[in-house]
């Protein structure tokens, strides 16, 4: 075990019935370090959280914390508190009274209870509403008050699940930068589950993605986003547009990969399959470009027609479809795309360099 691991899946199976939700799962979360795990809705990774709490014991396999076995050690003992996504406070107790509630059930005395409490009311910056009921609250506020509930035990780790959801935009956004900052800040392991990609991406040191109860890929973001290992991944995203072929020796000994769209040449990174295979190539739709003829160097260039385009702030993302119907897209800044003719139904050249594509594993 590395000596920075505070948490380790070792073998860890959950079913229910019959049903896997959890397969075989060894995975480890580092002390300090805020980890995100995410997935579509029944992949597993609300399940993965629930057996860290102690709410659900593993059908196989270990869970340790700090190198200690927890698989028969009760919730209250574990010293895991955790942000649901319905927040679950009290509302028969005030704001300080919900976040002094884990004090008192330790046995920490009424005077030492309110100086803790006045601390993080502090910090969370909701000292002035100590005395409301949780129903006069905002969700920004109440969002505030369950966190203070739960870092008040100074725990050394916290789990939040999707503790999010239920903000508008705007305010998710605020509440993103809250959480990092309170986790560098502290220096608390938050292991956060989501559903959301920006979400993840922005806050987390790492992020476990899993699919059907099976993590895909563990990394930093930058290297999931740079390099997805499987096409699951990938299509997860949706920031990459694929293409699946067979592989075939190509001019001047380089390797192509034949596909519907056309020969591609594959020059990007990843491990070479042999010839003969199948394998699946992708490009970051911001790797990718647009222009009214074929560039005249050496890359791959595929024909397109536009079908729509999509402007987020400074960012615009043109929607387009080969000849043989499959959808990709290209997002640029608005500058880089103001001399092309984008109407609905233009013909264009999508084209990226070789090196840009990344070859990923069809499973």
């Amino acid at each position: 075990m590395q000596r920075d691991t505070l948490v380790s899946f070792e073998g860890v199976v959950k079913r229910f019935g019959s049903f896997v939700a959890v397969q075989k799962m060894d995975f480890e979360i580092r002390k300090g370090e805020f980890l995100a795990i995410m997935g579509s809705s029944g992949c597993g990774k609300t399940t993965t959280l629930r057996m860290l709490a102690g709410l659900e014991a593993p059908s196989e396999g270990v869970i340790r914390l700090s190198g200690k076995p927890i698989n028969d050690l009760p919730t209250w003992s574990r010293d895991t508190p955790m942000v649901w996504q319905s927040l679950a406070l009290f509302p028969f107790l005030n704001v300080r009274e919900n976040v002094e509630f884990a004090l008192k059930m330790r046995g920490i005395g009424k005077v030492e209870r309110r100086r803790r409490a006045e601390q993080w009311l502090d910090r969370m910056q909701i000292t002035e509403f100590a005395d409301r009921n949780i129903a006069q609250l905002s969700g920004g506020q109440r969002q505030r008050v369950a966190l203070a509930r739960s870092l008040v035990v100074e725990p050394e780790i916290l789990l939040l699940d999707e503790p999010l959801s239920a903000l508008d935009a705007a305010l998710k956004v605020r509440m993103q930068s809250v959480l990092k900052t309170l986790q560098r800040e502290t220096g608390i392991t938050f292991v956060y589950v989501t559903h959301s990609q920006s979400e993840a991406f922005s806050m987390a040191d790492r992020v476990v993605i899993m699919s059907r109860g099976v993590i895909e890929q563990i990394g930093t973001p930058q290297e999931i986003y740079r390099a997805p290992r499987t096409r699951f991944v990938a299509d997860f995203l949706g920031s990459s547009n694929l293409f699946s072929g067979r592989v075939r020796p190509g001019a001047a000994g380089g390797v192509e990969l034949e596909t519907p769209a056309g020969a591609l040449k594959l020059g990007g990174d990843g491990v070479m399959p042999a010839d003969g295979t199948t394998a699946t190539v992708t490009v970051l739709d911001t790797k990718t470009h647009l222009s009214v003829t074929p560039p005249a160097r050496s890359v791959n260039v595929v024909p397109v027609r536009v079908v729509g385009e999509e402007f987020v702030g400074a960012t615009a993302t043109v929607y387009l479809e080969t000849p043989q119907g499959q959808e990709i897209r290209v997002q640029k800044g608005h500058d880089e795309l103001a001399d092309l003719p984008l109407g609905i139904g233009q013909d264009l050249f999508a084209w990226w360099e070789p090196k840009d594509g990344h070859l990923v594993a069809e499973a």
